[in-house]
């Protein structure tokens, strides 16, 4: 494992413009997951410094005129993705020894590519019409002139997972400021530093309470995120299960939600599609990042009676990546996050097994000198789509290989999931392939390897996956409410 060669600030919170410890000193260790050792401290929050955050972004909502001057948040945010630029071989540094994110990753969507989504929001929101004028009418014969407005919803909690903290954290901050919004970003506990990097940042460019950072393990504390009255909007991105609670929490004070959430996609594959193509693609797909990306294809859908050459093309590519350094230009499939989420994925490899399945490839702890969390890229045989392996999100470099009869199956395959996030078809016929990703309920899908990640392109899910899209101008707009103005003509 190399070093890197960087002196990173102390990790702080930042609160109404101040980089700060926690109230009373308490701090938790930030850990590299590909060696298991410590490599910082995160300020570990309490209730008093959530509070503060939250008021210091009510009153910036309240009694500053960021909300309202446009230019100024344009200006800010164009000063903050020139920082983030000019930041960025430290930054993508961070975010391999934090994240265990492989570092050819971070020149994409782990942090070249969320940065530059902040200058792209930044741009369309220069260019949006707040405005729009419905003309003048006579309801119930009164003249009326009608102004259509899209005004900030005001406070937005932003809670964001560890796997890809830099593109969650920016698509949420990003938008939230441009449309007006002040924000509260609490992240995951697994990565705290690069959020607060990002924060020490800030804190030189943007006013006082318009962003603030607060990181801390403790549930309760984020809980007041989502119950608290002086948040109108709860912004999260994770696991289903605490989405839900996340939902529930927040209606007693009916504050909106975004959510997005989990996925268990699947990647079909026809009968005239190019197999090993396909087939190789899903798989080295599956072993990006080690697995930990919900929009995953995480379910491989092929023809039944190919099945066990498809089988044989999907281990032999992920056998062939293994696991690598992170820091290594050519790794595809580093570490998993933690311990605990190691464990998890070893419960589901054992599940697979007592179920009757088998692993062409992988199966286990991949054996490293140095420490860490490493898990096999592995690719389950012989189930069905019933399975609890191919039901569940596993978040890790697990492959379930499928059976379809036909199209009408494949198509029954994909959609049998409480989920609904993305997805693939492949097709030598491309209106064949049109005509099936039609039918399947998800929110994203790459058709013939078209690649649907993008700044301007909404992301979000069916079902289980989620409520509301994120990036694009769908994803600006989750931050928008909308005002109906009715003047009376010629009062």
């Amino acid at each position: 494992m190399s070093d890197t060669t960087f002196d990173w600030a102390p990790a702080q919170l930042l609160i109404d413009g101040q980089l700060t410890p926690a109230a009373d000193g308490s701090t938790y260790p930030i850990h590299n997951p590909a060696t298991g050792e410590q490599i910082g401290e995160a300020p570990d929050a309490g209730q008093a410094d959530m509070e503060a955050a939250i008021g210091a972004a009510r009153r910036a909502f309240d009694e500053t005129d960021w909300s309202t001057d446009h230019d100024l948040r344009m200006r800010c945010l164009l000063e903050l993705y020139a920082a983030l630029v000019e930041q960025g071989e430290s930054m993508r540094a961070l975010t391999t020894a934090e994240v265990g994110a492989p570092a050819f990753l971070t020149a994409g969507p782990q942090y070249d590519v969320p940065v530059e989504g902040l200058k792209w929001v930044a741009d369309m929101a220069a260019t949006y019409e707040w405005e729009t004028d419905l003309g003048e009418a006579a309801p119930m014969g009164i003249r009326t002139h009608r102004t259509v407005r899209k005004e900030p919803v005001g406070v937005v909690a932003a809670i964001t997972p560890w796997n890809f903290p830099n593109q969650i954290n920016l698509s949420k901050i990003g938008p939230a400021l441009a449309a007006g919004c002040t924000v509260v970003l609490k992240p995951a506990p697994d990565t705290p530093w690069v959020a607060c990097e990002l924060g020490r940042i800030a804190a030189e460019i943007l006013p006082p309470g318009v962003l603030n950072v607060v990181s801390t393990r403790d549930v309760d504390v984020a809980i007041s995120l989502t119950t608290d009255p002086r948040v109108d909007l709860v912004s999260f991105t994770g696991s289903t299960e605490t989405g839900k609670r996340i939902m529930s929490t927040a209606a007693s004070s009916l504050k909106r939600v975004f959510l997005e959430l989990g996925g268990k996609s699947a990647a079909i594959v026809l009968d005239d599609a190019d197999l090993a193509g396909a087939v190789g693609t899903a798989a080295f797909s599956v072993c990006m990042h080690a697995g930990q990306g919900c929009a995953l294809t995480t379910r491989l859908v092929v023809p039944r009676e190919r099945y066990d050459e498809a089988v044989e093309i999907a281990a032999a590519t992920m056998s062939s990546i293994g696991v690598g350094d992170p820091t290594d230009p050519g790794t595809i499939c580093g570490p998993v996050i933690s311990r605990v989420q190691r464990d998890r994925i070893v419960r589901y490899l054992d599940l697979a097994k007592a179920d009757g399945g088998t692993f062409a490839t992988g199966g286990k702890v991949a054996e490293r000198g140095g420490g860490g969390w490493w898990i096999e890229p592995t690719v389950i045989a012989g189930l069905t789509n019933e399975s609890r392996v191919a039901q569940e999100e596993i978040f890790g470099p697990v492959l379930v290989v499928l059976a379809h009869d036909g199209d009408d199956d494949a198509v029954r395959i994909a959609n049998d999931s409480p989920y609904g996030l993305s997805g693939s078809v492949d097709s030598g016929d491309i209106e064949r392939a049109r005509a099936v990703a039609r039918r399947v309920r998800t929110g994203t899908l790459a058709v013939n390897g078209g690649v649907w990640f993008s700044p301007d392109a909404p992301f979000g899910g069916y079902k289980q996956s989620g409520i509301g899209r994120e990036m694009g101008v769908a994803g600006f707009e989750e931050y928008l409410e909308t005002k109906t103005i009715a003047e009376g003509v010629g009062s």
